[in-house]
């Protein structure tokens, strides 16, 4: 009888704490992004035996350092091993830090249904009970499994499998450091494989009307984020005015701020700086035109986007439109 092949899976590294080393053991500190792919493999040989493994390194830093054009390689990378019919899914290494950020980028930007999985660590490699060699091989195994194939990309970390719309890094440090606060997890790793327990409901991947062809002719727009706090100066904010495209405001509450803070991102509107008002508290929904009149005030509700998310949908909602409504109906969609 045939042996049956392996499923290839694709493995792009970007560097983070799981590609990580210490000065000792016992060290709290580390150097993220001091180990290559080849590296990580070489610590999983039990990968051997459920795929074919194509290692590329894309780039090798620490995830607080994450570049749009890091963005932009790791895009087109996925768009095209998603059109080689030869791989059978994508596992991204990641650092933990803005590990939620790419995800949803890669969420609204990536044009197939394949399996796209990011993985991470808590723990640097070099770390007594590492759980860096766990999460990747779970990574990998996910990105074979056909149920995981149709629900854009996927983050697994500590036996947990999230959607990149919903996953934040919820704490600086420990295992249990990822949650989807609104919606919940997509679902758990047992024994080599998923298991479900909901459907993605969010629009990504093939639904998405965003792409970097449309980002790169709109020259990849700045959107910055205003933290708001007790006391917060309308200064900030009018020096911010001259230089973006966009504001996103991580507000108290519901997304509010100071009335300076306000009257300052509302002229900011008035000269054509989109606004987006989100919540600094890690969950809930922020709704149009509640506490805050968005309408005369030239604001858009993130909804239960967390700021830097929303900062990453307005930068791709001004790549097809300068429009307030518009833009508002696209967080209204995705």
């Amino acid at each position: 009888m045939l042996e049956q092949a392996l499923p290839v899976i694709a493995v792009l590294a970007t560097g983070g704490t799981i590609a990580g080393a210490q000065a000792d053991a016992t060290s709290a500190g580390y150097k993220a992004g001091s180990f290559s792919v080849n590296d990580l493999l070489a610590a999983v040989p039990q990968l051997s035996g459920i795929a074919e493994i194509r290692a590329e390194q894309v780039a090798n830093v620490g995830s607080q350092n994450m570049t749009h054009a890091v963005w932009r390689a790791l895009a087109e990378r996925v768009n095209t091993l998603c059109q080689d019919a030869s791989v059978a899914g994508i596992v991204i290494t990641h650092g933990t830090d803005t590990l939620e950020e790419t995800a949803y980028f890669l969420s609204l930007v990536i044009q197939h249904d394949k399996p796209v999985v990011l993985v991470g660590a808590m723990r640097p490699a070099t770390a007594l009970g590492a759980e860096g060699p766990a999460n990747l091989y779970n990574a990998v195994a996910l990105a074979r499994h056909p149920d995981a194939r149709g629900r854009g990309p996927l983050v697994v970390m500590n036996e947990d499998v999230h959607y990149a719309r919903e996953i934040q890094k919820i704490a600086s440090a420990g295992l249990c450091a990822f949650a989807s606060p609104n919606r919940g997890r997509a679902g758990g790793m047992h024994g080599g494989a998923p298991c479900f327990y909901s459907r993605n409901t969010t629009t990504h991947t093939t639904q998405s009307e965003f792409s970097l062809a449309l980002l790169e002719r709109a020259g990849w727009p700045r959107v910055d984020i205003v933290y708001a706090h007790a006391n917060l100066q309308a200064d900030l904010i009018e020096f911010l005015t001259d230089s973006v495209d966009g504001i996103v405001l991580a507000g108290v509450g519901d997304g509010n701020a100071t009335d300076l803070a306000i009257d300052a991102l509302s002229r900011a509107a008035d000269r054509g700086v989109a606004v987006v008002r989100s919540s600094r508290t890690g969950s809930g929904f922020v709704a149009r035109d509640v506490e805050l009149d968005d309408g005369s005030l030239g604001f858009i509700a993130a909804r239960d986007l967390n700021p830097q998310k929303a900062r990453i949908l307005l930068m791709l909602a001004l790549s097809v439109t300068r429009d307030t409504a518009a833009m508002q109906a696209v967080f209204d969609r995705y």
